[in-house]
């Protein structure tokens, strides 16, 4: 069953998650090398499509085993460790 309601609160958090991060300034940085924008433009959508497949498939199989109190804990444990991560440039 298609839920609207699910589907553009995703949406909106992709969509503003992503906006600015370092995978749009990769993307920008190849369309600014590169003469085929299409191809950027392809490369760079198939590669966030199949990331996205793998998060999907992913979440619904430890979904089913974890409770989504741990998936919540675990979510923000690994946002806090990169955020550490990043800011101290060791990643």
């Amino acid at each position: 069953m298609f839920i609207w309601k699910t589907f553009f609160t995703t949406f909106l958090l992709v969509f503003f998650a992503e906006l600015g991060d370092k995978t749009q300034l990769s993307t920008m940085l190849l369309a600014a090398h590169n003469e085929s924008y299409f191809s950027v433009f392809l490369g760079a959508a198939l590669a966030l499509i199949l990331n996205t497949i793998i998060g999907v498939y992913l979440g619904s199989i430890i979904s089913k085993t974890v409770p989504i109190y741990y998936i919540h804990i675990g979510g923000g444990m690994a946002f806090i460790i990169l955020g550490i991560l990043l800011i101290t440039q060791k990643f």
